[in-house]
């Protein structure tokens, strides 16, 4: 059964190659959606997924790549809304889909 999970990650996490990990192992386990960092120094993450394939994203997700320092990850489901791959986002991006 597909979930969806909106999840954000603190700590060092940003300037450590976060977001590209995460969209490798996003792919490796199957999940799609999208990585973003967020100004306050988070990354945010929408995944969609099998619930055994989010679980082992999310469990990565607390060690994260290779230089980063997780301190804190939250998460709740969401609504499903079924993105067709697992992409990286820019704050620019962000921005635009606000306005």
């Amino acid at each position: 059964m597909k979930k969806h999970y909106n999840i954000q990650i603190f700590g060092k996490v940003q300037g450590v190659f976060f977001r590209k990990n995460a969209q490798e192992k996003a792919e490796e386990f199957n999940i799609a959606g999208f990585v973003r960092n967020d100004s306050d120094g988070s990354v945010y993450i929408e995944a969609e997924g099998e619930k055994k394939d989010l679980q082992q994203f999310l469990q990565w997700c607390h060690h994260g790549s290779v230089g980063s320092s997780v301190e804190e990850v939250a998460f709740e489901e969401g609504f499903l809304v079924y993105p067709e791959k697992f992409e990286i986002r820019h704050e620019d991006d962000y921005e635009e889909n606000e306005k």
